[in-house]
């Protein structure tokens, strides 16, 4: 079990997963808890990071902060997203070590798994195969920190653990379109339909690869399971362990946002890969399992969208990079 309360630092506090863990951590009875919101702390700058260690010397780190998108961001920035990725791991990894942090838990992406691997993927999968090429740049820099993990307990000891989450989604998320992931992007088009009484919303792709969702809450509370139950060097994968169509995600985000037109699939733009279910043995092993289900998480994260983005509120600026 970790300290509740010892220093608990959770890097990107202000992103989809950064505030769920935030949350979750609050309401376990963690007291100590730094937050820095990024024009006090650029993670991507090594001097800044070292400042912060040796100021506040925090005990964990749950290290979720990263430069995340959708398709159409991973394909239009992808230097961004492997430079960004990159920069925040090597320097909060290595201040980590340097400073002594009792445990460090680093969230990486099923991203990182072979565009074709045997479904459910397993945590051997990795580099067993060609990764998907719409976010092979943000896929390498997550398979660097994981590897980096790896080795700093190898070689120094480090208690640094893995985490593998599946597409998430919940309160939070990022509603742009140019840079959201397929719930928030789909909410967001289909709230807009449904305002401008329009008859139809075009979706990309062809609507039949197959995808595995879990809400941001359950993620959050599979990873302090983690840091109080497991001290591997293994990946553990994150998941729900149930799938659905793009097709069918749309239908139920539409039902969901109270739009009754026509869904219109574009087969002229990427599917990305054909099916992505993750193998979650180790975690239910280790005694955790997911509990939201899919059709109450898209409704409490559509009543979230109304009241924080689609009105103006407070929510409107976030963003999911740390």
């Amino acid at each position: 079990m970790i300290d509740r309360e010892g220093a608990t630092w959770v890097a990107g506090h202000r992103g989809l997963v950064g505030r769920a863990l935030v949350r979750r951590l609050e309401a376990d009875g963690f007291t100590d808890l730094p937050l820095r919101d990024r024009d006090q702390l650029d993670l991507r700058r090594e001097d800044e990071v070292e400042r912060f260690f040796e100021a506040v010397r925090p005990a964990y780190v749950f290290l979720a902060a990263a430069r995340v998108g959708g398709i159409l961001a991973n394909v239009t920035r992808p230097g961004e997203f492997i430079h960004d990725n990159l920069r925040i791991q090597v320097n909060l990894i290595e201040a980590a070590r340097r400073y002594g942090v009792k445990k460090l838990l680093f969230l990486g992406s099923s991203c990182i798994y072979p565009k074709y691997a045997e479904q459910p993927i397993r945590e051997d999968a990795l580099l067993t195969g060609p990764l998907e090429p719409t976010n092979r740049a943000y896929a390498v820099a997550k398979i660097a920190g994981l590897e980096m993990c790896r080795a700093y307990r190898a070689q120094y000891g480090c208690r640094f653990i893995s985490l593998m989450p599946t597409n998430l989604y919940g309160p939070g998320d990022t509603f742009d379109e140019a840079s959201g992931h397929v719930v928030p992007s789909l909410m967001r088009r289909f709230h807009e339909a449904r305002r401008g009484r329009s008859e139809s919303v075009a979706v990309w792709g062809s609507g039949r690869p197959r995808r595995e969702f879990l809400h941001v809450d359950d993620l959050a509370d599979a990873a302090l399971h983690a840091m109080d139950h497991y001290d591997g060097e293994e990946v553990l994968n994150v998941g729900s362990g149930n799938e659905v169509t793009i097709a069918e995600l749309a239908r139920r985000i539409a039902a969901v946002v109270g739009f009754d037109g026509r869904i219109e699939f574009d087969p002229s733009k990427p599917d990305g890969p054909p099916r992505k279910l993750l193998d979650v043995a180790r975690m239910t092993a280790l005694g955790w399992t997911a509990s939201m289900p899919l059709d109450e998480g898209l409704r409490q994260t559509y009543d979230w969208y109304r009241n924080q983005v689609a009105s103006g509120g407070s929510g409107a600026s976030i963003r999911p990079s740390a």
